[in-house]
């Protein structure tokens, strides 16, 4: 493998990520508009890797987000605080009271069921992290001062507002510098890109980020709506071909950004809400490496498959340097974190280590 890692010995940090934390409010079996309890986890596309990366792999992680000071970010520190990742590097803003001028995000999610997919409700604007402005960070602290081996964020954490996408640049650009691993999640939500440019932002965005990144993380969607990569046979039918297709996007993709040492996808096919298709492939050292493919695969909660996909990945990636161990560690983390509620993994090293070795679900005694 290319990628120059840092020894452990020099960094307080082997994993960093940026991004939004929200409070998941979970209604269960029930509905968000039907239901009188929720249960409460958190979640987010980029902290939810380096939770995976402390919580099932055992790394040293943190945390880089902003919270408003009160008791729903205190619940949602608390929360972080339980998976293990380091919460020191919090931004804690004063609440005004009243949420005008800054809040906590709130994510509403049900699991889906059968023909009823999962649904997400967010309500997340005005809130602290999406308020942070170049200069916020002290990332010279971060990254010179006490270092980091692996930096992650991702389009979510972009697309927050017209202030953020210079902050993920700084933080790229101080990592780079200090000659940490820089991996991003494209993750378009199009909801998100809508009030400030859409698509055309998006592209704009993600095109200037994505020449800090060592390894770029997407599915087909994600290199077409946001780097701007148009496949000849790619149309909205995106599971026709996923192999095929994913291998003429990264085609184009390093022949526009030489600086990708290696990619990632998830590879799905939804049957129902419960049951779907799921494989990973990877890209490093000019070849495709692709992981066992887990056909009708049951899914108890699908949010958080593909962030803990990328925490296996990059696990694999840090600690054997072989892209098909890290695609296979990054295919069986998904699928293991997609059989327990929640954005964030419950499983442990062992359960993965035992499903990529080809482990059923006989009781373990």
């Amino acid at each position: 493998m290319e990628l120059q890692i840092k020894p452990q010995e020099e960094c307080q940090f082997d994993a960093l990520s940026l991004g939004e934390v929200m409070l998941r409010l979970d209604p269960g079996d029930s509905r968000v508009h039907t239901t009188r309890t929720f249960r409460a986890w958190e979640g987010g596309g980029e902290y939810n890797v380096t939770r995976g990366l402390r919580r099932c792999f055992g790394l040293r992680t943190a945390v880089v987000t902003a919270l408003a000071d009160n008791g729903v970010g205190r619940l949602v520190e608390d929360l972080i605080l339980q998976g293990g990742v380091d919460s020191s590097l919090i931004k804690w803003v004063p609440y005004d009271g009243l949420g005008q001028a800054v809040r906590n995000g709130l994510n509403f999610t049900e699991r889906g069921f059968g023909i009823r997919g999962a649904l997400g409700v967010s309500d997340r604007g005005h809130t602290a992290v999406s308020q942070l402005k170049k200069g916020d960070i002290d990332w010279e602290h971060i990254f010179g001062d006490l270092g980091v081996r692996w930096f992650h964020s991702g389009g979510i954490f972009a697309a927050l507002s017209a202030t953020t996408p210079e902050v993920v640049e700084e933080a790229m650009a101080c990592a780079k510098n200090h000659g940490t691993i820089i991996s991003y999640d494209l993750n378009y939500r199009p909801s998100l890109w809508k009030s400030i440019g859409g698509q055309t932002k998006a592209q704009e965005v993600n095109r200037k980020l994505a020449q800090y990144v060592d390894v770029m993380i997407g599915n087909e969607e994600d290199f077409t709506a946001c780097l701007g990569f148009q496949v000849e046979g790619v149309d909205e039918n995106l599971s026709a071909l996923p192999v095929e297709n994913f291998k003429k996007m990264i085609q184009l993709a390093v022949e526009t950004f030489p600086n990708f040492k290696a990619t990632g996808t998830t590879l799905r096919t939804v049957k129902s809400a419960g049951i779907n298709d799921w494989g990973a492939i990877c890209w490093a050292n000019g070849q495709i490496y692709e992981a066992t493919m887990r056909e009708s695969l049951e899914i108890y909660d699908r949010v958080g498959g593909g962030d803990s996909f990328a925490s296996g990945l990059i696990y694999g990636l840090m600690t054997t340097g072989d892209p098909q161990q890290a695609v296979e560690y990054g295919a069986a983390h998904g699928a293991l974190a997609m059989t327990t509620p929640g954005d964030t993994t419950m499983a442990r090293l062992a359960e993965v280590e035992k499903i990529m070795a080809g482990g059923g679900a006989r009781v373990d005694r």
